[in-house]
């Protein structure tokens, strides 16, 4: 039941066009099923030039865990016991059923990934029309806009968790949603058995699990919820929680972890003055991205969100779901910097996005529903807001920057920190804050504009869906086929003589990125690293080839006869004779 401030409260519904008729209620699935094909097919044309991993050594440990889960060799980790999942691996594990070159192993997960990331769309759609009130047109375009979103689809061509991510968000957001509006033990079910996922598949999920667990305190303290509703909610999560020990104590050793347990280094990333400041301007930077990618749209987004919580105007279930929405998104991204903070072996980075991405989707949507259905005055409140954010954000990660730099530092600043970012400012060298605030300052504006007048509100959701498309295909040329290039060893294992069956092993002077690459070819049996002298056990070896240089492997000391391999990439393949 409804209560009755949402009855008063809720603006009427816009309308979508006369109601559907018996012949045209097959239209819409039937649209978004089309949409859902053509998602995939596109992150899979996006993903042809990735034949072997390029986002080391995240890809490298989901891939191995994958393969062990299902019977294969196993291999090593980069988690640590603290964070370790395997909701990830268990999604793609099929892939490594059955005999298959690893490349097609790696096509199967680039389609399995593909195949949920598309979710997306009809869940778009869903938030549209349930929690924005969108017509139905402008549902489906601002799902369209939202799927293929570079912030999400980016990860479907790669082995890794944040694929899953942004569906798994609105999916959530939109079950906590429903719950409020109707309270009952299935609901609350479904809301745990999604919240229970997240901590399945990641450790940012502990934020989500935090939160979840407060909400449904409040709503068991406020009497909105019974007790049985209470254990609806928490048993899916422990039950998952149960899932995850179970499938780390079925792998057993099979996968070793090279990651190390967070400690001191991340309570005295804020146990100063200096370290509190560092981290809020690592969270400012993480937030002032969403508003970027997003065209504006997070900020409208926010102030709105704010004001639903101060001043609902949309009924109860909008206001706790952006209450919901909005502490996940702060919590996400201060864990993130924080727990990057407490990493002292290596420099700290200028942004690394990653960990909020995965909520761009729903605050794209949320701030393009306020433009479609808010008044004029309202909106250009909500604007204004978005502008001091970009504004306010971009001088602070500028500031930042120069202050690094001034002090003879760098910030780390990598393809995977921001593609999104680098593409619209064309920043592949160096992070550009002020530009970015421009970018998206402009495309906020010319939103607000163009919305105001209502024949050009479909059209410029296509121009939005466009400008997606082509910074795609921007972070296509520009970064994934570089990077596919360079970190892809030449020739394949097969062409240089390894034969399946055989005993492998590398040496950790061959690069780690080409090592890795090599080893996943050999689909046998799991390749273990020496240093200098390989074990007896080996009959073949992957060892550094750079004749002149005093790290050149020669086998022939060994007892090894070189196969072939690649004097340029600095790598050799060598068998015992």
């Amino acid at each position: 039941m409804a209560t009755g401030s949402d009855v008063i409260e809720r603006p009427a519904v816009p309308a979508g066009g006369p109601p559907a008729t018996p012949e045209r209620r097959w239209l819409v699935p039937l649209l978004l099923f089309v949409g859902w094909l053509l998602s995939v097919a596109w992150r899979m044309w996006l993903s042809r030039h990735i034949a072997l991993p390029i986002a080391h050594t995240d890809e490298d440990s989901y891939l191995n865990t994958a393969r062990a889960l299902v019977g294969g060799p196993g291999g090593f980790s980069s988690e640590n016991d603290l964070l370790r999942r395997v909701g990830y691996p268990m999604l793609i594990s099929p892939a490594f059923l059955g005999h298959h070159d690893f490349t097609d192993s790696y096509r199967l997960v680039q389609l399995i990934n593909a195949m949920v990331n598309s979710t997306l769309l009809p869940l778009a759609y869903l938030l549209g029309r349930r929690v924005l009130r969108l017509p139905r047109a402008s549902a489906l375009l601002a799902a369209v806009v939202a799927a293929t979103l570079p912030a999400t689809a980016f990860y479907a061509g790669v082995a890794m968790i944040d694929t899953v991510m942004a569906p798994l968000v609105v999916a959530w957001l939109l079950a906590v949603h429903r719950w409020i509006e109707r309270p009952g033990p299935l609901a609350a079910a479904t809301v745990g058995l999604l919240v229970g996922a997240f901590h399945l598949l990641h450790s940012r999920a502990l934020v989500i699990v935090a939160v979840h667990a407060g909400l449904v305190l409040l709503l068991f303290v406020r009497r909105r919820i019974d007790p049985v509703a209470v254990l609806a909610a928490l048993l899916p999560v422990l039950a998952l929680a149960l899932v995850n020990e179970a499938g780390i104590r079925f792998l057993g050793d099979k996968v070793y972890l090279l990651g190390s347990t967070p400690g001191g280094g991340t309570v005295a990333a804020v146990a100063s003055a200096q370290g509190v400041v560092r981290v809020g301007a690592a969270v400012t930077t993480q937030l002032w991205y969403l508003v970027v990618i997003t065209f504006g749209m997070a900020g409208i987004a926010w102030a709105a969100a704010v004001k639903e919580l101060w001043r609902p105007r949309h009924g109860d279930a909008t206001r706790w779901t952006m209450g919901v929405a909005l502490v996940v998104s702060v919590g996400v991204a201060s864990g993130a910097s924080v727990i990057l903070a407490g990493i002292t072996g290596k420099p700290l980075d200028a942004i690394y996005g990653r960990y909020v991405q995965m909520l761009a989707p729903f605050w794209l949507l949320v701030g393009l529903g306020v433009l479609l259905t808010e008044e004029r005055r309202v909106v250009l409140r909500r604007a204004a807001v978005a502008v001091g954010l970009l504004v306010a954000g971009g001088a602070l990660v500028a500031v930042r920057l120069a202050y690094v730099a001034s002090r003879g530092h760098s910030l780390r600043y990598g393809g995977f920190g921001a593609p999104d970012l680098m593409a619209l400012t064309n920043g592949w060298r160096e992070m550009r804050p002020v530009l970015g605030s421009l970018i998206g300052i402009g495309a906020c504006l010319l939103l607000v504009a163009a919305v105001r007048v209502p024949r050009l509100r479909l059209p410029v959701l296509g121009v939005l869906v466009v400008a997606n498309l082509l910074t795609m295909q921007v972070i296509d040329q520009r970064l994934v086929r570089p990077m596919a290039a360079s970190t892809a060893p030449t020739p394949w294992v097969a062409d240089v003589g390894v034969r399946p069956g055989e005993r492998v092993w590398a040496s950790t002077g061959v690069h780690y990125i080409l090592r890795f690459n090599l080893s996943h070819q050999v689909t046998w049996t799991d390749v273990r690293w020496f240093r200098e002298q390989p074990p007896a056990a080996a009959q073949v070896v992957f060892a550094r080839w750079a004749p002149g240089q005093p790290d050149d492997w020669d086998g022939a000391k060994y007892g090894f006869v070189r196969l072939g391999g690649n004097e340029r990439q600095h790598w050799a393949a060598w068998r015992r004779a």
